[in-house]
């Protein structure tokens, strides 16, 4: 089975247990508790509804679901063409 786009591996407790948290981890906890991580993806939907992006990654979903055939096509099929294009390439 193919392994999901977007989950990362579940960790292993113990591993976990006798290591510091890296920057990176520091910042996302801070900024989850203070409440300012989810104003800044707020925020982020806005700015991408307001560009065109949204509707830009729905057209492009639709037009591949009508090429492939809507019953032919799964969400990992999607996601792997729009990637790309999401991310600002092809």
């Amino acid at each position: 089975r193919k392994a999901s786009v977007k989950r990362p591996p579940t960790p292993d407790p113990e591993f976990e247990q006798d290591r510091e948290p890296t920057l990176q981890e520091i910042v996302n906890i801070r900024l989850t508790e203070s409440g300012e991580k989810e104003r800044l993806k707020e925020l982020l939907r806005e700015r991408l509804v307001e560009c065109g992006w949204k509707d830009e990654m729905r057209a492009l979903c639709r037009y591949f679901a009508r090429k492939k055939g809507r019953t032919n096509v799964t969400v990992d099929d999607l996601v792997s063409v729009i990637t790309p294009r999401g991310r600002g390439g092809v």
